[in-house]
């Protein structure tokens, strides 16, 4: 009972955080209405938003900080960010995924320029939380319909339900329970932030604990993150460095910060270089596939 307790305080908070950042500010008395909560369940709330730096109560309600690690900028805002590396990552992570297996991809804009790369490998079975990432391939297979209405060889794409983001992810327990239900052969996970000492983090609490349940499906986790990922550390931490099987990111990645990734996992590959060593990275991945069993 606890645990259903805890999950229903996070997502409840999340809502708050969201409503406190959307309007710049929100009463205790229009939180309570919206929330269908008591007015001591939102105080608790806000005190626990409070202590953890996501929000400033004044009074009788609370106000946003401007903090880089509770600010989530929108789907559209991240998108125009960093292209080039998420298209190199993208075509890098795409040669890692064998035909006919299942797979499963986060929410994020780099996982939205990898599943455009996935469109031509047949037989895939692909679950998401991403709105995005659901509509290219639905995009696809309604302009490739043959007179059957279906296209040989599509993907089948499994949208979890749950509640909207401003990344356009889909989170809580509608989303928690579809994933926890499932198995993948492999997740390709996008990030907020990447760090030795917080792994990788959010600063959305409902979609950390989402991630938490695409981690605990995963037979291999495979990250795909641009190299100004690295060092950030988002609100809420969701998965150590010890539980990622690779990363994939772009030639942008520092040669210091390189090393220091390699002592933590099994596989580094940055898109876009030949070196021998990342190249090295990329076939053994290649040779182990990500085939179920």
């Amino acid at each position: 009972m606890s645990d259903n307790q805890n999950l229903l305080a996070e997502q409840r908070r999340a809502l708050i955080l969201e409503e406190v950042r959307r309007r710049g500010g929100a009463r205790v008395n229009e939180l309570t209405r919206k929330l269908s909560v008591s007015d001591m369940t939102v105080r608790r709330d806000l005190d626990a938003l409070a202590r953890q730096g996501a929000l400033e109560k004044v009074h009788g309600g609370a106000v946003p900080v401007a903090e880089a690690s509770t600010h989530e900028p929108g789907f559209e805002a991240k998108s125009s960010l960093e292209l080039s590396a998420k298209e190199d990552i993208a075509r890098a992570a795409a040669t890692m995924v064998q035909p006919g297996t299942a797979i499963a991809l986060s929410g994020g804009t780099t996982t939205f320029a990898l599943a455009r790369h996935l469109l031509d490998v047949p037989n895939l079975t692909v679950v998401t939380n991403s709105v995005r990432v659901a509509d290219v391939f639905h995009s696809a297979q309604r302009a490739g319909a043959g007179a059957t209405g279906n296209r040989p060889g599509a993907a089948t794409v499994v949208l979890t339900g749950g509640v909207r983001t401003p990344s356009d992810s889909l989170v809580g327990s509608v989303a928690d329970a579809a994933i926890r239900a499932l198995h993948f052969d492999a997740l390709f996970l996008g990030v907020h932030g990447i760090s030795v000492e917080a792994g990788l983090s959010t600063p959305n609490l409902a979609e950390a604990e989402t991630n938490r349940h695409f981690v605990g499906s995963a037979r291999r986790v495979i990250v795909v993150a641009d190299h100004t990922k690295w060092g950030t550390v988002g609100l809420s931490s969701f998965a150590s460095l010890e539980q990622v099987d690779a990363l994939v990111t772009d030639s942008g990645m520092p040669l210091e910060a390189r090393a220091e990734i390699r002592d933590h996992l099994p596989e580094l590959v940055v898109a876009g270089e030949t070196g021998e060593q990342d190249a090295e990275g990329l076939s053994d991945i290649r040779a182990e596939g990500l085939s179920g069993g």
